[in-house]
């Protein structure tokens, strides 16, 4: 393989590299703005994020009891047995 060659696919490389990594920045930046705009929400809905398992945790017992409440409201009548 020719020097010339060699150096056509080194150059190739370097550029390639250098796009992946540019690439890669923009994603990081875009990540730390979506990690910024979720840390803003969390503080706006009064959550801190070191809670935010016990606090899915908590909204989902909510639901169920929503869910179990609701059922217990409709006629039996009107449900299918499946």
């Amino acid at each position: 393989m020719s020097v010339e060659k060699q150096l056509g696919q080194i150059k190739q490389a370097i550029d390639k590299a250098r796009d992946m990594r540019y690439r890669a920045e923009a994603k990081l930046e875009e990540l730390e703005n979506q990690k910024n705009r979720l840390l803003v929400e969390l503080e706006e809905l009064g959550v801190k994020p070191e809670e935010l398992d016990q606090e899915i945790e908590k909204l989902e017992k909510e639901i169920e009891v929503s869910l179990r409440e609701t059922w217990e409201l409709i006629p039996k009548e009107l449900i299918e047995d499946e």
